[in-house]
């Protein structure tokens, strides 16, 4: 079990990216994919109600993208130093970083793709 998090556009559709990435989380794509999308194991939940606050991860649903660089970037810094573990399931401080990271880096894509539009957060 974990987050799907996806960017959507304005109508909510969800995000195609002009160019394929390689941004990975609990799954991937072979060859990379287009899609503005990064599943995060749920495993990772206290440190993001840690670093971020509220419903933790899910307090991004709904919210502009834009808007949210601030508190990721915030999340981020919190967790300073920590390095991802080997183990991708493993409930580190490092592999909550990463996955923010990772988010983080879709998101940059995706406003640079779409620099005028307003898009937002889906967690599922």
């Amino acid at each position: 079990m974990g987050y799907s998090v996806r960017i959507k556009h304005e109508d909510g559709k969800d995000v195609l990216l002009p160019e394929k990435h390689e941004i990975a989380g609990g799954t991937y794509a072979v060859g990379g994919t287009k899609d503005a999308w990064l599943y995060v194991t749920y495993n990772y939940a206290g440190t993001f109600h840690r670093v971020i606050g509220g419903d933790g991860l899910r307090s991004l649903d709904g919210g502009c993208v834009r808007d949210s660089l601030p508190v990721l970037d915030k999340a981020i810094a919190a967790l300073g130093e920590a390095q991802p573990d080997a183990d991708y399931w493993k409930a580190t401080d490092g592999n909550a970083k990463k996955a923010l990271v990772c988010l983080k880096a879709i998101a940059d894509l995706a406003l640079q793709s779409f620099p005028d539009e307003r898009l937002t957060w889906a967690v599922e």
